[in-house]
């Protein structure tokens, strides 16, 4: 007969059970499936016929030998990732420390207004951005070139990669500012208002009760939006398949998702593109745990 202490120790896994079942079903066995994937030489053929033959590690030798992974998908996957995620917190803070002075009822209206632009779909918003840049009608564009800036006439910047990804910036900015902003002005909330009090009688100026006071309060929030922001923004893959050119056409704008979805479903080879998002997923992995591996040192400082 089982001991009381053991049917509890039990309890909470049977009630977790459905959960992990799900979980197993809809997110670890596709996971193990495109690592097996991976190893395979798996392509139109294998995919009507079934059965596919194991290559080892011939997929992930031909991405890691293959230039256009060090001169174009990761350098823009990287790049790009790192800029959205910086200017993603930094937008959001400020609009949060916004929202912080503002009355409850201007609070209320100004927060329903950001949300709109988080709730709006990443497709409707792409497309939106597009239309500001379009080259031939775009008011954005138009206004550059009213500055000097580009060249309306002879210039179309979805096909240059500076300016691409520059938009693409913008677009992924202002989808994922609104969460960061939500986020942190709920932390400001819960920050005791004695202490930026006390820190402003002591003589302290804004900037240096927001970095003495307020920051170290917030630390568990910046580092929760910071690793969801990683995680979204280098695996950015609608924001720039649907801009011009960044399905495939052009070349040097293919960040490690699109490269990876191109070399499966374009070129049937499955194999190979399962190989580039496995990589993409050990990149994450890796940013992701250097990170907190950093954060949790500082804790114990």
């Amino acid at each position: 007969m089982s001991s009381p202490a053991l049917g509890s120790a039990r309890r909470p896994w049977l009630l977790l059970a459905p959960t992990l079942a799900v979980i197993g079903i809809l997110l670890l066995w596709p996971m193990v499936r495109v690592g097996i994937l991976s190893f395979q030489d798996f392509g139109l053929r294998e995919l009507v016929r079934g059965g596919a033959e194991f290559v080892a590690f011939d997929n992930y030798r031909d991405v890691l030998t293959d230039e256009r992974l060090w001169k174009v998908a990761l350098p823009n996957t990287v790049v790009f990732a790192l800029v959205c995620v910086v200017l993603t917190v930094l937008v959001g803070t400020l609009v949060a420390l916004l929202l912080h002075r503002l009355s409850p009822g201007w609070r209320a209206l100004v927060t329903m207004s950001v949300m709109a632009a988080w709730a709006v779909p990443a497709v409707t918003g792409t497309y939106v951005w597009v239309y500001l840049f379009d080259a031939r009608a775009g008011f954005l564009t138009g206004l550059l070139g009213q500055l000097g800036l580009v060249d309306v006439a002879t210039q179309n910047l979805f096909t240059e990669r500076g300016w691409f990804y520059a938009i693409a910036t913008l677009n992924v900015v202002h989808h994922g500012f609104p969460f960061v902003a939500v986020t942190v002005l709920a932390g400001l909330l819960t920050i005791p208002s004695e202490l930026p009090e006390a820190a402003m009688i002591d003589g302290a100026n804004g900037w240096q009760r927001f970095w003495h006071v307020t920051v170290p309060m917030l630390k568990p929030v910046f580092a929760i939006v910071t690793i969801l922001s990683t995680i979204w923004d280098f695996k950015v893959f609608t924001q720039i398949y649907l801009m011009p050119g960044g399905d495939g056409s052009n070349r040097e704008v293919l960040n490690l998702g699109t490269w990876s979805y191109i070399t499966a479903m374009s070129q049937n080879k499955f194999g190979l593109g399962a190989a580039i998002a496995v990589l993409l997923t050990l990149l994450l992995l890796v940013i992701t745990a250097v990170y907190l591996r950093t954060l949790f040192k500082e804790e114990e400082l």
